[in-house]
């Protein structure tokens, strides 16, 4: 072999880089090809699943032609499942296990209940009702059925019942009988009495029902002109040198009144639960003062010391400070928290410090209140007195199922939201199964109603989840399980709570209608002799009938993403707030 030259050397170092360059443009273009192959697969099947949701055809359509009758996916988790928190107080009974909860959609449940039907039960309920009222007291502001007669809360009253009914009569479609109250409104309806009446009471239910009445009646200024009047008059109950409401207001002179017990203290709920209304009178009327007067109150609250976001239930209206340190989300302390969330939907989110107050006192809640029963496992929200926990709960915590849910969504259904945290999932749940608890305090009772109040039992070796006192054992009328079943349907579209909402109607049917006309408390429900008291309370037509019907009527009736409702259940529109009028516009520091 001769030896190489120097070209010999310099030919195969050249090939050599060659050969190099030439197996590294082999794998990057190997490389590409794959990722291109992949990413084409991906495209392909994308297309794939969107052509197919969106050509297959929507069998339930076609076969299910009312509106009543077509499927829905059942939603309900029959299983429990602890806090995600961890409790300061101790869970009586709680479960151990710690599945992980995910939203599935399970069984398809084929409906087909005439639900027209059932919501024309409910209609001709209220016709009962209101027929009674008209017959014997008229222009009263509340019934009594059984002594056939009215009463009034101050000289010759401003029509609560009437008033309170307004947007019902609208929603019904009760022409006539809406006609006849409008008359009443218009001719007889007069603030200018020299009597006191209750802030939150005649906000909530008098001012709340004008105002729902305006808009649904396509803005009739009769009842604009007298929310106006009224809410003038409310005002006078911010003349406190906190800005805490006081209790109640001379309608007449305006002027302010402390509360005969407590030391004049003010109810926490009262006191934060005037906001939904005064803000959409100044949205209505241009005017600042009313949205000012409720947002300082806020304002306020917000600077005291909380319990994680938990707040007692009475508050000082001269000192601003709050007294006691009863914790409930029962009486005294329920709407603050509905109001949190409420605020902040009202005005189209545009008022984020409301959401985070809610978000707050939601964790506090799940913390420190949520607990389960036992044998049954039943999630409850109990109570703390002197910080120690108290398995008791009213019934008027039973909206919280419902608040809830809407918290999670905000007015859209779970179908409309692409994806859920695992707070929003576990917020879900707590609705679900609080709602559920709340069933179970009426299907456990003689006359298949729930008390006023009641104890829940954490003992391992306890054959009642449920217990109740006697003095807790009547029933009022009251809507906040059907107010849950309806917002829990609205959402979920799991036809289950229309079913045991239509359970609970057929009782209040059986034992509370009074056939002489109207409809009565009940002195005990864990009787077969349950024994009647002689009042309708108003709320009866403004809110459980109301309620009623949505729960069983049509999805686009009131839809809960364009409007709020008051804690009366009189629904407000949502709206943008115009600059001007939005008081102080706050927020924390």
């Amino acid at each position: 072999m001769l030896p190489r030259t120097r070209d010999d050397y310099d030919n195969a170092k050249t090939s050599k880089i060659r050969l190099t360059f030439t197996k590294r443009y082999l794998r990057v273009t190997w490389f590409r090809g794959l990722v291109f192959v992949a990413l084409s697969c991906i495209l392909l099947f994308t297309i794939y699943i969107r052509w197919d949701n969106n050509f297959t055809p929507d069998t339930s359509e076609k076969q299910f032609d009312d509106t009543f009758e077509r499927p829905v996916e059942t939603l309900v988790q029959t299983q429990f499942h602890p806090p995600i928190y961890t409790p300061a107080h101790t869970p009586t009974s709680a479960p151990t296990h710690t599945t992980t909860y995910t939203e599935t959609h399970t069984s398809v449940v084929h409906d087909t209940i005439n639900w027209k039907e059932r919501q024309n039960a409910v209609r001709e309920a209220f016709k009962h009702a209101w027929g009674g009222y008209v017959r014997d007291a008229w222009g009263c502001d509340e019934y009594h059925p059984i002594s056939h007669r009215g009463s009034n809360l101050t000289g010759i009253g401003i029509g609560f019942t009437i008033v309170d009914s307004l947007d019902t009569l609208l929603i019904m479609d009760l022409k006539e009988e809406f006609q006849h109250a409008r008359d009443w409104v218009s001719n007889s309806l007069n603030f200018e009495q020299n009597g006191s009446v209750n802030v939150f009471e005649t906000t909530i239910r008098v001012l709340g029902g004008l105002l729902s009445a305006y808009h649904l009646a396509g803005n009739d200024t009769l009842f604009l002109s007298k929310a106006i009047d009224l809410g003038d008059r409310l005002l006078g109950a911010f003349s406190s040198s906190s800005g805490i409401p006081y209790a109640s207001v001379n309608l007449s002179s305006k002027q302010g009144i402390p509360a005969h017990f407590v030391g004049g203290a003010s109810s926490t709920s009262e006191a934060t639960t005037l906001q939904l209304e005064f803000k959409y009178l100044s949205h209505l009327t241009g005017n600042e003062k009313y949205w000012k007067k409720a947002e300082e109150v806020m304002f306020k609250i917000d600077s005291l010391q909380k319990l994680d976001g938990l707040v007692p239930i009475y508050l000082d209206p001269h000192s601003g400070n709050f007294v006691g340190s009863t914790i409930t989300l029962g009486a005294r302390g329920d709407s603050y928290y509905e109001y949190l969330l409420k605020q902040y939907l009202q005005t189209s989110r545009t008022e984020p410090i409301y959401l985070r107050m809610y978000d707050q006192s939601m964790d506090g809640v799940k913390s420190r209140l949520v607990n389960y029963s036992s044998p049954s496992k039943l999630l409850y929200i109990g109570e703390l007195l002197n910080d120690d926990f108290n398995p008791k709960m009213d019934h008027l915590v039973c909206f919280m199922g419902g608040n809830f849910a809407l918290g999670v969504t905000h007015g859209k259904t779970v179908r409309e939201i692409n994806h859920f945290n695992f707070k929003e999932l576990e917020d879900l749940r707590i609705g679900k199964e609080l709602t559920k608890t709340c069933t179970e305090m009426y299907f456990r009772t003689a006359t298949g109603l729930a008390p006023e109040i009641v104890y829940f039992t954490g003992s391992s070796d306890s054959e009642k989840d449920i217990s109740i006192k006697r003095f807790d054992s009547h029933n009022l009328l009251r809507p906040e399980t059907v107010e849950s079943l309806f917002i829990m349907w609205r959402l979920t579209g799991d036809v289950q709570y229309r079913e045991w909402g239509w359970k609970i109607f057929e009782a209040f049917e059986k034992h509370t209608k009074f056939e002489g006309g109207g409809y009565t408390s009940l002195e005990d429900v864990t009787s077969t002799s349950p024994g009647r008291r002689d009042k309708m309370e108003t709320f009866w037509l403004a809110e459980t009938l109301k309620y009623f019907y949505l729960l069983f009527g049509p999805n686009d009736q009131i839809p809960l993403d364009k409007y709020v409702f008051n804690t009366e259940a009189h629904p407000l529109p949502i709206f943008i707030p115009r600059r001007k009028v939005r008081g102080q516009g706050w927020n924390r520091q």
